[in-house]
């Protein structure tokens, strides 16, 4: 009797050939592990795309709510300093004395008789105080091109000879060596007309003595 052969059967049955039956997983188990694999897969793509809804709606207005970000990097901020005077001076606006402390001479280096004395009558209407007035020295008769040349000592090239400036245009500006900055010589060139319209003069003499700003460095944050 084979070893194979069920106990109590006597030889009658018996088991021939290479194949035998063999153990399966049922059915039904195995269809249930692959419905929970398949619930699970689908529950965790619509949980991923809700979370790229709500993204996408919500994401434009988070960083509106957070705002610019932050720049913390050197801007440029305004300080107070003073102006230029006929685009060559720097000075500060109390280095400009008023033109009631300046003492100009008008001095006539053209052919035309009476300059001097007609211009020297409009500058002290305008406050300043008159000294000579008259023909200028040979050094300089018929010698100035342009409207006029104001001389004065190397201290009124900040201070006097721009407060005069502001009287003309055109006029050159030129130090020597006298010491007193408060006097200053203004010679007459053939290409002078007149003097500067009073509303003119006053409005360039409130700009040469009011503060400007100039940029300096600040940090923002």
């Amino acid at each position: 009797m084979s070893m194979l052969t069920p106990p109590g059967m006597g030889g009658q049955y018996r088991i021939t050939g290479d194949k035998y039956p063999r153990l399966r997983r049922p059915k039904r188990r195995r269809r249930l592990v692959l419905a929970v694999v398949a619930s699970t897969t689908a529950l965790g793509l619509v949980g991923w795309g809700t979370l790229q809804l709500i993204d996408v709606f919500t994401g434009d207005d988070q960083a509106a709510a957070a705002g610019p970000k932050a720049d913390c990097s050197a801007r440029v901020s305004p300080s107070p300093t003073a102006g230029k005077a006929g685009g060559k001076t720097s000075g500060k606006p109390e280095s400009y004395p008023a033109p009631g402390k300046i003492t100009v001479n008008v001095l006539n280096a053209t052919p035309r008789s009476g300059l001097a004395k007609d211009t020297a009558e409009e500058l002290k209407k305008r406050g300043f105080r008159i000294g000579n007035v008259g023909n200028a020295s040979e050094e300089y008769d018929k010698k100035v091109k342009g409207t006029a040349l104001l001389l004065g000592a190397k201290a009124a090239e900040d201070t006097a000879l721009p407060v005069l400036n502001t009287q003309l245009a055109g006029a050159r500006l030129k130090t020597d060596g006298r010491k007193k900055a408060t006097e200053v010589d203004l010679v007459i060139g053939t290409g002078f007309k007149a003097l500067s319209k009073q509303k003119d003069a006053d409005a360039a003499l409130a700009e040469l003595t009011r503060p400007k700003p100039t940029p300096t460095p600040t940090k923002t944050c």
